[in-house]
């Protein structure tokens, strides 16, 4: 009996073992060589890239339980009743009037961004599910969202904070990848695109402060809080961070996933007034308090950096964490009046351009 036993213990450690090697969703593969040139960061710190600031989260054998009772109970709330609306994209308006900026959110992190006529992508994870390796499915709020690939005009660039799942996907990729003609990065994340048959020639990577000239865009690569990865060896083994785009006449900011510290202060000091400030707003948890905002934080952080219009990111896509799906927009509007800061509240798939933010409460006649 024990021989069985081992057997199968010996059976499902090597399943794990190939799955983790051979699936393509895990992505590339961090060797001495990519360790070599990540070690040239003031990031990297032996093994592993770290923040600024220490960043423990507060997830052990002592919170596991409760975090794991409440995971699986009480999630009516944390997703809508009925998938929410994405709407069409509009070739028109968004080639109207070139000369001002332009966005579309298309719910959590993605962003089709418009600056001097050149379309901008910002982490298109298009896909229905953000846990594609997980036992449990982590349903996106809208239908049929991989599909909006299809409609979008082609992409001069697109531009990743991080590796993450609900981020970087791997069916967004695989569709999107005839379409794209240049890819920024965080450092680390283009060992990933390269295994999904991107060309490294194709690819820029970036860290803290690193900057580039775009057709009169001037980008930089910004610190953020938060860590990285996605498998079981390769945590923080790629950077994370924010965007900032610079033109002779607007000054666009995207935190990225980050914990409220003291980056905001300078990335606005360094590079700052914003025009546009997207600012992350959603997954919370006080137990993983240190990666990501809570939602009046979301708000300081905007104030911080010096944006003029804070839209908040990071929601409407999935249920990453335990607060019901209302609960970062309105908590963020909440403190947004309290402080008197200017913001925008886009639908999904809204196009917005300069000078005419929305800032209509969609969210509230639906359940």
């Amino acid at each position: 009996m024990l021989l069985y036993v081992l057997l199968a213990v010996l059976f499902i450690i090597t399943a794990i073992i190939i799955f983790i090697n051979f699936h393509p969703q895990f992505g590339g593969k961090i060797n001495k060589e990519l360790a070599t040139h990540y070690s040239k960061s003031t990031q990297w710190k032996g093994k592993t890239f770290e923040n600024q600031s220490e960043t423990v989260m507060d997830i052990n054998l002592k919170t596991l339980p409760g975090l794991l009772k409440q995971q699986f109970t009480g999630r009516k709330l944390r997703s809508p009743e009925k998938p929410l609306p994405v709407l069409p994209f509009d070739p028109d308006n968004w080639n109207k009037d070139l000369s001002k900026p332009k966005f579309i959110w298309y719910g959590h992190s993605v962003l089709l961004l418009q600056l001097n006529g050149k379309n901008l992508l910002i982490d298109p994870m298009f896909g229905p599910n953000a846990a594609p390796i997980a036992p449990f499915a982590v349903k996106r709020f809208s239908d049929d969202t991989l599909k909006l690939i299809d409609s979008l005009p082609p992409i001069d660039m697109v531009l990743m904070t991080h590796d993450h799942y609900d981020h970087l996907d791997y069916a967004s990729i695989k569709k999107l990848k005839s379409k794209v003609t240049q890819w920024y990065v965080a450092l680390g994340v283009s060992r990933h695109l390269e295994a999904w048959g991107i060309s490294s020639n194709q690819i820029t990577e970036f860290d803290w402060w690193d900057n580039k000239e775009f057709d009169g865009i001037k980008i930089t690569c910004t610190p953020s809080r938060h860590f990285s990865g996605r498998g079981l060896t390769d945590r923080a083994k790629s950077l994370w961070g924010g965007w900032v785009f610079t033109t002779q006449t607007h000054n666009i900011y995207w935190s990225g996933d980050s914990g409220y510290d003291e980056h905001f202060k300078e990335v606005g000091e360094k590079l700052g007034p914003f025009d546009w400030g997207f600012m992350e707003c959603g997954q919370y948890n006080k137990l993983w308090h240190p990666i990501h905002m809570f939602p009046e934080e979301t708000v300081e952080s905007a104030i911080d950096s010096g944006v003029k219009t804070a839209i908040p990111v990071h929601w409407a896509g999935f249920p990453l964490a335990l607060h019901t799906w209302k609960d970062p927009i309105e908590r963020f509007v909440n403190s947004a009046n309290e402080k008197g800061t200017q913001i925008s509240t886009p639908k999904l798939g809204e196009v917005v351009t300069f000078g005419q933010e929305p800032t209509e409460d969609w969210w509230t006649d639906l359940k």
